[in-house]
């Protein structure tokens, strides 16, 4: 949110830094490689990667600020878990174990209520999602930093990521063939089936390929009006709301980045619970509906 270059609208510090000492070889690097693949590939539909990114290629922008952020919440994000996990005791627990568990214990009893006792399986994916998008989410707040959920580019990827993962989770469980079954709806007369089935399999079908674009957009567009919200307001009466106005809107954009990472994980979930059951459990076709769990759930968040 603050600390960046002169003038409030440039890159941050760190981002000017990196690129002074590798942005020459990473502007070799897509000018050789990345960008004669995007010109063969998407130029004929009328788009350019200067028009899409906003600029020409330079080695002042050729490691975009989201990518360099994004690679540092990863590795805050390996770094968090290790600390905690590295001070774990039974006897002393100290405050920052004690917020472990209680995370860990609220995680997981989020988990086994929306998936079900087997979810725990997938607990440990679910947790890094949680924790590095509340990273991300967060980052922003803090000197030299931005929130990389705050560009589509992140928050896509992390739709993305989220979208190929709870699909190959129910490929692996249930077969490719009833993966794609339990897009049809559920078991109806002949007569009924040849007419409203392949409607609700293309209903449901498209609903599944649009949820990382919805994932992505929810995140972005939230992070995105935050630390807009914030510069602009920091901008009102330099210096004295630049060192106030942080101050005073910190809780609330804690709170947005927490609920903003509650969304994601538990949609995930959702999605997870729907290709996802018990040993005991028998799959049909359509009883677990993406459009009607998807619709009930976003009603509510």
């Amino acid at each position: 949110m603050f600390l960046f270059a002169e003038g409030g609208e440039h890159q941050p510090l760190i981002v000017e830094f990196i690129n002074r000492y590798l942005g020459e070889p990473a502007l070799w690097f897509e000018l050789n490689y990345t960008k004669p693949v995007w010109d063969k590939i998407l130029k004929p539909f009328g788009t350019t990667p200067e028009a899409v990114f906003g600029g020409p290629y330079t080695a002042e922008n050729a490691i975009p600020w989201y990518t360099i952020m994004f690679v540092i919440a990863c590795l805050l994000t390996v770094a968090v878990i290790w600390i905690f996990k590295g001070k774990l005791s039974e006897d002393d627990p100290k405050p920052g174990q004690l917020t472990l568990e209680a995370a860990f214990l609220a995680l997981r009893d989020l988990i086994v209520t929306v998936v079900g006792e087997h979810g725990f399986k997938y607990f440990p994916v679910v947790a890094t999602f949680a924790v590095l998008i509340f990273i991300s989410n967060i980052m922003g707040q803090f000197p030299l930093f931005q929130s990389p959920t705050a560009h589509v580019s992140v928050t896509f990827a992390l739709g993305i990521t989220s979208f190929i993962y709870y699909n190959s989770v129910g490929i692996s469980e249930n077969g490719l063939i009833n993966h794609l079954k339990h897009f049809a709806g559920p078991r109806l007369p002949l007569i009924m089936m040849i007419i409203i089935t392949p409607l609700i399999f293309l209903i449901e079908l498209t609903s599944n390929l649009i949820r990382p674009f919805t994932l992505g957009i929810r995140l972005f567009a939230n992070m995105f009006a935050d630390e807009q919200v914030a510069h602009q307001i920091s901008n009102l009466f330099p210096p004295y709301t630049q060192i106030l106005v942080p101050v005073i809107l910190l809780p609330l954009a804690v709170f947005v980045a927490i609920v903003q990472t509650f969304v994601f994980t538990l949609l995930s979930m959702i999605y997870l619970s729907e290709v996802s059951h018990g040993p005991h459990e028998h799959v049909h076709g359509g009883e677990h509906s993406p459009i009607t769990g998807e619709a009930i759930v976003t009603a509510h968040v």
